[in-house]
This record gives structure tokens, sequence and C-alpha cells, in this order.
């Protein structure tokens, strides 16, 4: 068994919980919104025909904001196709996944399932194929409250009150040439900031995300954040990364530790716009919207022979997700938090059905993919503050991120209540870790009692969750948890992640038998 030691410190505090840290991303694509999220049809659909099953587990999953509407989608999207009357709106070619737009869901009904979910919606805007004036355009339709004609459209279409949306993306991943008006840095920049400088006008509270790299892995990266940001530093409040992992040729190991490049791109972009805002001697400090981040086996969809037939809500990207992957988001999650000093928005894409935690079936049912427990356990979990947390353990070579921590783990702080909860994974393919967690530092004869504790782990780490086998993977009650005064012993099983939750109280006893 290995050995591993963290120490927590309740005045080593990185950053408050940001709740924004728990976004999702809804596109429309595949079978994202249509069977997904709205199915009239559905024995479980509402009133407005959205599934009942899935705004269930969206509330379950912990959701706090979703992006809205791509994606690759929108940089081809004209926003005006999804308002009015239903038997009015145009069909669409939607040329970023082939298939054929209805328009059936536009931003007045998307606002409408965001209030039944209790989500914030992040705005993006086209500026792809379109510019400044189609975005004001939307803004005015979205966010004026009356008295001219685009907000008076809205109140003419049944919206009386405006949906009030704070945070806006200026476009998509156009450092891309897959995107449909794919731009040089230099151009995009100052797209962007003619937007930024536009919609500040009409609503100087916005909160405004322009577009970093899709990609670490992409040539321009690094450039492409410095070259925007010189153009847009003093008009924008956060910086965009996207960025996907999947297992290459069997190697586990190398997969496993994927977080440590996430760490890295976090790490990199931070320096390139404090860099930026050195040089332009400003005292602001870019954030980053990590508004795309999952584990999606891209090789798969790109080894897929093109298909010449244009269908409504094809099947495109319905990964099935196995204990490994599971591991992986937990972990992903992990990186985020730890760097909730500078990463104040993230979205886990996409919400249903492709790439996603929910899974449905059109008249059928919705269940829970693996990916779905450690999100919505560190969603529920995560209070108060983000501690530095350093695990000191035992470390591995990997092939492609070189040397990476067999423990990997963050934890968080709510003074209000207590509570001290540690996520922890354990990569290594073979061995269990016993994992000391020290609340020494909490305060002379500070008590420790274990609240809960639960893991996901299988012997089989290529296990999945099925329609007919929907709860072949889930969280399992932790046993292997030892708790006393100065904090816990915990046994984590080989490639696998646990959340812990401790209570810390000044002068406390463990509880016999905890």
């Amino acid at each position: 068994m290995h050995i591993a030691h963290v120490t927590l410190d309740p005045a080593a505090v990185v950053a408050p919980v940001n709740r924004r840290t728990f976004g999702t991303f809804v596109e429309h694509m595949g079978r994202c919104v249509y069977t997904g999220l709205y199915e009239p049809g559905h024995p479980s659909a509402d009133e407005d025909g959205f599934r009942t099953d899935v705004l269930a587990l969206t509330r379950e999953l912990g959701v706090t904001t979703v992006r809205y509407p791509g994606g690759n989608f929108v940089s081809g999207y004209r926003w005006e196709d999804g308002v009015g009357p239903r038997e009015r709106r145009p069909r669409r070619r939607d040329l970023a996944w082939r298939s054929i737009e209805t328009n059936e869901i536009g931003i007045d009904e998307f606002a409408r399932w965001a209030a039944k979910a209790d989500v914030e919606i992040m705005y993006a805007v086209n500026l792809g194929t379109r510019g400044v004036q189609e975005a004001l355009d939307v803004h005015e339709y979205v966010n004026h409250p009356a008295g001219t004609h685009l907000a008076d459209l809205r109140r003419a279409n049944g919206t009386d009150k405006p949906h009030g949306i704070r945070m806006w993306c200026l476009g998509n991943e156009l450092d891309g040439p897959w995107q449909l008006g794919h731009k040089n840095a230099d151009a995009y920049g100052q797209l962007a900031a003619a937007t930024a400088r536009a919609l500040r006008a009409a609503e100087p509270g916005l909160e405004l995300v322009v577009c970093g790299s899709s990609s670490s892995a992409m040539p321009t990266f690094g450039a492409w954040e410095a070259t925007v940001l010189e153009h847009t530093y003093d008009l924008v409040d956060h910086v965009s990364c996207h960025a996907y992992y999947e297992e290459h040729d069997g190697d586990l190991g190398s997969f496993l530790a994927c977080a440590t490049d996430m760490d890295h791109f976090v790490d990199s972009v931070v320096a390139t716009a404090d860099s930026i805002g050195a040089r332009l001697r400003s005292k602001k400090k870019i954030q980053l919207s990590f508004d795309e981040w999952n584990v999606w086996y891209l090789s798969r969809f790109q080894n897929q022979p093109p298909h010449d037939e244009w269908r409504v809500a094809p099947r495109v990207i319905e990964d099935e997700y196995n204990v490994a992957d599971a591991v992986v988001v937990g972990n992903l999650l992990i990186s985020l938090l730890r760097h909730s000093d500078r990463v104040t928005a993230a979205c886990q894409a996409q919400l249903v059905n492709v790439i996603a935690p929910i899974r449905t079936e059109p008249g059928g049912p919705a269940w829970r993919q693996t990916i779905f427990h450690p999100f919505a356990r560190t969603a529920a979990l995560a209070r108060g503050d983000v501690l530095r947390t350093v695990v000191d353990g035992p470390a591995y070579r990997t092939d492609r991120y070189g040397e990476a921590s067999v423990v990997d783990a963050v934890a968080t702080h709510d003074a209000a209540t207590g509570d001290v909860a540690v996520f922890v994974v354990n990569r290594d393919h073979h061995r269990p870790v016993e994992l000391t967690i020290d609340l020494s530092r909490f305060g002379a004869g500070a008590g420790a009692r274990s609240v809960e504790a639960s893991t996901l782990y299988d012997d089989d780490v290529r296990a999945t969750n099925t329609a007919a086998h929907q709860d072949r993977v889930v969280l399992r009650p932790h046993r292997q948890v030892t708790v006393h005064a100065d904090g816990a012993q915990v046994v984590l099983p080989p490639v696998s992640w646990t959340a812990v939750r401790l209570s810390v109280a000044s002068g406390g006893r463990p509880e016999a038998g905890s």
C-alpha cells in the first residue's frame, strides 16, 4: 500500500469556492436540446415540452451556470430565427454539425427552461458570420426592458420582463480553422474589442468573456491570448479556456494524470494575461472562464467518415463513460477548484447526451453516466474557501505528462459550519493508498468527526452505466475511514475518486465508532 499525507491549514486560503465553477453547457448539437432537454411527446414532458426527468437530474447534478447556444453552432447562428411563433420559424442548415436546426427552441424558451432548473445563463454571441450590430440586437431583445423595437418584440412574444443575462461570451473558438468565420488573433481581437465597447455602451455592468485558445495544443496557444488581450484587456473580464481529454492507445497512466495538463493550461494563460496587464500598467486581473472541459473521445469522432444526410437531432458524440473517465472528471474538478483565485467560471461540456453526464432515450428513460457522480458530489460538498492543498506522497512516470503524483487532492473549509471537504484521487492502477489528513492546524484539541465519505471505484475500470443497467457504477459509502482528534486516515482504492466530509470543531472529540 502507498502512503500519502496532506496537512490542511484554515489560514491557507486560495479563494472562496465560486459557485460558477459548477457550470455546464447546452449547445444546439446532436440530441442535447431536442430529445434531451425538450421532447413534447415524452411521458415526463411538462406544459412547455421540457423533460422533467432531465430537469430533476440537472438539479441533482448541482449545475449553477449554463453556456448557451454554442459552441461551434453559434458561429453560424441567427438568433432571431428562434423567436416568435414556432410555426413561422425557419429550418436552417447547421454547418458546424451537418444537421437541420428546427429553431423550436430559442432564447425565450431556453430562458424558461433555465428558470425551472434554477441556473444562470452565460450567453454566446455569433462573431463568426456576424458582428457588432447583431450582438447589440440580441442584447436589446434579451435585456432591454421596453420601449424599443426588439424589447417590445420580446414582450409581444410573451416575455414581458427582460431575461437579465449578465455574462456574455464574445464568440466561440475563433482561433480554430474548423470554425465558421475563423480569424487570426489580430482580426478577432479588433472585432471582440468593438463588440465589447458596444455592449458596455448598452449595459455597462455586463461580464464579458473573450475567446482564448480552443486547446493548449493549438500552434497559436499563448500568442493568441497575448494578441487578443492587447486589444481587449480593459474591456473584458474573462478569457476562455477549452480542454478535452481522452485515453490514447490504452495509456491509462497518462490519462489518469491529464489534470496536470489542465494545471499547466491555467498557469500559462494566467501568466500570459498578467504579462499583458503589467505591460499595459493595469491593476486589473483578467479571470479565466474554463467554459468547455470534459473527457471526450475526440479521435473516435474525427475518425468517423463524413455523412451527407442532413437530419434533425442526429446522434452525435454520445460517448459512454466508464469508471476511469469518472475518476478523471473528478480530478479535473480538483484542478479547477485549486485555481479558484483565477478560474471564476467553468462549464462542463455538455449537459445531456452530447459528451454528457446525463443520457436519455427518446420516449424512454434518463439516467446518470459515471461522470455524473463526482460532479454532483463536488458541487454539493464544496463550500466556503478552497484551501491550498499539497499532498506528500509517491509519484509515477507517464508517457504524455512526465512525472505525476499518485494522489491528487483539494480541500474546502466552511468556517460557518466547521465542515472540511476533501476530494481526492488515487491514480495507481493496482495499489491502494493510505492517506493521512492532518487537521492539527485547525487548533489545539480540535475534534474531527467523519460526517460522510463516499467513493467511486470498481474492480472493472471500464464499467459503464447504460439504459439497461443505469446504476452499474455509483458512488458508494466509503467505510475505510478512521477518524481521530487531529484528522483522519482514508484508504483509497486503485483508480478511484473519493470525497470525505469532516466536521471540525474546537475542543471536540471524535465520536465513538467514527
